[in-house]
């Protein structure tokens, strides 16, 4: 993840990041809703709930999150999600009904948001890993359905880069590492408690 960045990024400071969230990450990941969708025989069900989480996730981030970095991440509105959700959703007939509020608002600041993004932004690189299984099971087979897992397509890689360019410089900037890696530690972990809590009995 930290190859092909500019000179005068503090590769000692991701790969702190990285490490310090690898425990929450890896615990996350071992949910059985997020294994799920890994699955060669993942149901459309499954798939559905866990869109139907991961928009709660997302427009979370944008109503709380984003307001904050509309000053520091230039391509903010680029990043949105919820719209490639409802997407997805309405091609697989799927009513959401109800959004859960997955990050609380209180004593959020801006690096501590970035912290945040930081974790929503790595979700779309895991995306093009597991939209290649996606795409084998009927249904998603057709290129339909799966817009969010599509997300940036071939300018994956390259989004990402310039997020890490744009974290890194306001980390250098304020000396603020703690700080941010507290923000994407509380993102894993609130995201795993939405995702362990919240049970698919929506229709």
């Amino acid at each position: 993840m930290t190859n092909n960045l500019d000179s005068t990024i503090n590769v000692d400071f991701l790969d702190k990041l990285k490490n310090q969230t690898v425990t929450a990450h890896k615990k996350l990941e071992s949910l059985p809703v997020s294994a799920s969708i890994l699955s060669p025989q993942m149901k459309i069900a499954d798939y559905c709930h866990y869109l139907s989480l991961m928009y709660d996730v997302h427009y979370s981030a944008q109503e709380i999150v984003f307001p904050l970095l509309k000053d520091h991440i230039a391509d903010l509105a680029e990043r949105e999600k919820t719209q490639l959700i409802n997407k997805d959703l309405s091609f697989l007939h799927y009513t959401k009904n109800n959004t859960v509020w997955v990050f609380s608002n209180k004593a959020i600041n801006v690096p501590f948001a970035l912290g945040i993004l930081y974790v929503i932004e790595g979700s779309s690189l895991g995306g093009r890993f597991i939209l290649k299984n996606i795409e084998t099971i009927p249904g998603l087979d057709q290129q339909q359905g799966v817009s969010y897992f599509t997300g940036y397509g071939n300018k994956t890689g390259s989004y990402w880069k310039t997020f890490l360019n744009q974290l890194t410089a306001y980390e250098q900037q304020n000396n603020c590492q703690d700080e941010i890696i507290n923000g994407a530690v509380y993102a894993f972990d609130t995201i795993y408690n939405h995702f362990l809590n919240t049970a698919n009995n929506e229709d």
